[in-house]
């Protein structure tokens, strides 16, 4: 029986009798895991009136309400499990998440610390500390977290991707990329990986080996803006012209459009002295000026000259 024949069936046998509460739990969980957190809510709602003191129920409504971006219902539910059951950690490591998500961040860590209170192997808690120094600008916090994620779980590629960001900012670019390699073992389809790893190959003049893998960026992730605008630099740089034209098209053509793109695609055309697109390329770049980096006052002086 498929996942929403079994939806259908508890549905029916709902609609016979509304006290049948285990069938209306069983669809609650069946609802939020197959992508209906609205309906499963309701579910949840009328249970928890029913059974006031069921932490599970509670539990799960805090992840219905995530689901619907509802932070503060989802920390206020997560709270009440926790009353109701203060020896159960998914619930704290869930509340955990929600203050993330709201940048509470000390109180996140609190949260992910009791977890470990309990288990002192939940590699996912050492992770979320770890983030949440990240994000409060706490780097050495962030980088002994990270590390014992690694040290209990080493497939953990987002703790090797993290570390890997604090080295390259730190300027260890052969640390870095043994992060950013280790990524790719282990998941070969992550695109930031190949991106910063054309990013140290950029930085230290390897133009080739950073086209290899902007390319690669692009391929896995075709709407990656910044990679498009690295690769026709590099290829502007070799006087490849036309390919990097071709590259700035793809980039409008996958990203829409974009200031920023219109104002690189200009710069290229001026180069090959293709003066009509040059000036449909400026135009554009007004046009779209809130997503364009240099001031359209100076990108309508450059083109008021050139009509000059």
């Amino acid at each position: 029986m498929s996942k929403i024949e079994k939806i259908e069936e508890l549905q029916q046998i709902l609609k016979d009798d509304k006290t049948n509460f285990q069938a209306r739990r069983e669809l609650a969980v069946l609802l939020l895991d197959t992508g209906y957190p609205e309906e499963a809510r309701q579910h949840f709602l009328y249970l928890s009136k029913i059974f006031e003191e069921d932490s599970r129920i509670f539990y799960n409504l805090g992840i219905t309400y995530e689901k619907l971006k509802d932070l503060n219902k989802a920390e206020e539910a997560y709270k009440k499990s926790i009353e109701l059951a203060p020896d159960e950690i998914d619930a704290y490591y869930n509340l955990g998440l929600v203050y993330i998500d709201k940048k509470m961040y000390e109180k996140a860590v609190d949260c992910f610390e009791k977890v470990l209170e309990k288990d002192n192997q939940d590699s996912n808690s050492y992770f979320s500390i770890g983030l949440c120094y990240f994000k409060e600008g706490k780097i050495d916090g962030a980088k002994y977290y990270f590390q014992r994620t690694i040290d209990i779980n080493d497939e953990d590629i987002y703790a090797h991707f993290y570390i890997g960001n604090i080295l390259k900012d730190e300027g260890d670019n052969d640390g870095a990329r043994k992060k950013f390699e280790k990524v790719l073992e282990l998941s070969p389809d992550y695109s930031w990986a190949y991106f910063n790893l054309a990013s140290i190959d950029y930085d230290e003049g390897n133009l080739g080996g950073a086209a290899q893998n902007l390319e690669k960026t692009i391929e896995l992730n075709p709407k990656d803006i910044d990679a498009y605008k690295i690769y026709a630099k590099i290829l502007t740089k070799e006087n490849e012209l036309d390919k990097a034209v071709e590259v700035m098209e793809n980039a409008i053509e996958n990203c829409g459009s974009n200031g920023d793109l219109y104002y690189i695609l200009a710069q290229i055309q001026k180069l090959k002295k293709d003066k009509g697109k040059y000036v449909k390329s400026l135009n554009n770049a007004l046009k779209f000026n809130t997503s364009l980096s240099v001031a359209p006052k100076l990108v309508k002086k450059e083109l008021d000259n050139f009509l000059k």
